[in-house]
């Protein structure tokens, strides 16, 4: 089982303030309090995961809610490994992790996206991601969730 890293905490946190703001400035919604319980958890263990199964149930309900709203896979459709390559030179996941993404569970998922975007090497995020979000027909940069999720950058 793979673990969830702590910038994923973090994401889910600032994703649910985005979404439910405190009312008066000091109290948090219940999906931040339980995000935040396990972030700070990890911060006082210097700790960069948190164990997937054995994550409270109510943070694991807020961060799966946060991961709902993310992209599911990274693949731009332009799979190498059905042309042999151990690494798909589109989306940068290994043949495995194709193959089996389908049974993978969202923390796993998580763990290969870290990865991914961590090395940046994948046709997703280089230009031709660029010219892909900026040819005819294709949505604006700012609208397309998947295309923000996936910048190095941003991560």
């Amino acid at each position: 089982m793979a673990g969830i890293h702590i910038t994923d905490i973090e994401a889910a946190i600032n994703w649910w303030r985005e979404r439910s703001p405190s009312p008066d400035g000091i109290t948090a919604c219940p999906e931040v309090r339980a995000l935040a319980e396990v972030y700070a958890l990890m911060v006082y263990g210097h700790e960069a995961l948190c164990d997937e199964p054995t994550m409270p149930a109510r943070a694991r309900q807020a961060w799966l809610a946060w991961y709902d709203s993310t992209p599911d896979a990274p693949c731009i459709a332009i799979c190498s490994t059905a042309q042999g390559d151990a690494l798909c030179k589109g989306c940068g996941r290994t043949e495995d992790e194709v193959q089996h993404w389908p049974a993978l569970s969202p923390g796993e998922k998580r763990s290969v996206w870290r990865r991914i975007t961590m090395e940046g090497t994948a046709w997703r995020f280089n230009r031709y991601a660029e010219r892909v979000r900026s040819a005819p027909g294709a949505e604006p940069a700012a609208s397309t969730a998947s295309s923000k999720a996936a910048r190095p950058s941003d991560r």
